[in-house]
């Protein structure tokens, strides 16, 4: 191959991942812009946790998951240890059963309450972003139905902290991560705005859910050369997918690009509107 044929391929690839990402953040988007029956409506009564599936991942699903995997590579996710957990968490475990044909097509889906499980993509792209080292804390935001947690935990070498606001998914959570064998993950209901304080400081902070600043008390939480990967934007739109790192007590900001996340909820985000309000 010439210097000009292995240009024109290099352009194509990066041109693929381009429009894989633009694919990605769309699909991400367009399932929260898109009310669903599991989601709640305005007035309503909130819906409970979705039931998720009981059967076999390795059976008629198999295929789906492995073409999952493929597309993973394709769309550029290169870390192998992201890869295997990708490879060896069961999504269909976590999705409600009435999604169980779509357990392993790479869009959210909604898990009740007005939240989701992120996009395959987003999931294994994040993971891969916190750029995770044996023996490190990493704190995930907004536990939802606990995928995201398991696959930090499946890469065996980091200790999983993660927080979930609304008690019925926290709850739900735990208890389908522990069948499912991840008793190494420890849990928190509560507000993931004010972070895990008993238990910071962080080597990496991982953020589900775009609240429309970056959390004070979040960044305060980072250890030394730490990384926090958050969407941040206003709620029922296009985000920013951002990586802050510690480099030398300062914050630096990297801009990755548009994503679309379910909007952060609770008192901290309250409470700092209201602030913002109130500042002349």
């Amino acid at each position: 191959m010439d210097q000009q044929d292995e240009l024109h391929m290099k352009k194509a690839f990066s041109l693929l991942l381009i429009l894989g990402l633009l694919t990605a953040c769309a699909r991400v988007a367009t399932q929260r812009d898109t009310p669903s029956p599991s989601e709640p409506t305005v007035g309503a009564s909130p819906s409970p946790p979705a039931a998720t599936a009981t059967v076999d991942e390795f059976g008629p699903y198999r295929n789906a998951w492995q073409r999952l995997i493929d597309e993973l590579k394709l769309q550029g996710i290169k870390n192998e240890d992201v890869l295997h957990a990708m490879e060896t968490v069961p999504r269909i475990q976590f999705v409600p059963i009435d999604y169980l044909d779509q357990a392993y097509d790479n869009h959210a889906l909604p898990i009740g309450y007005g939240q989701t499980i992120s996009q395959p993509y987003i999931v294994a792209w994040m993971t891969e972003l916190l750029e995770l080292q044996p023996g490190e804390k990493v704190l995930e935001i907004g536990t939802g139905s606990g995928y995201q947690a398991a696959i930090l935990a499946e890469l065996g070498y980091a200790e999983v902290y993660t927080i979930e606001i609304v008690p019925e998914l926290a709850e739900s959570a735990v208890e389908r991560l522990e069948k499912l064998g991840y008793t190494n993950i420890h849990t928190k209901q509560g507000d993931g705005y004010y972070g895990w304080p008993e238990e910071a400081p962080f080597d990496a902070i991982i953020v589900t859910a775009a609240p429309d600043h970056l959390p004070a008390p979040l960044v305060e939480q980072l250890k030394p050369n730490g990384r926090l990967v958050i969407p941040i934007g206003p709620p029922g739109w296009y985000q920013t997918l951002w990586k802050f790192v510690f480099k030398d007590s300062e914050l630096v900001g990297y801009n990755l690009g548009g994503v679309g996340f379910v909007p952060f909820t609770g008192p901290g985000v309250e409470q700092h509107a209201t602030e913002q309000s109130a500042t002349p």
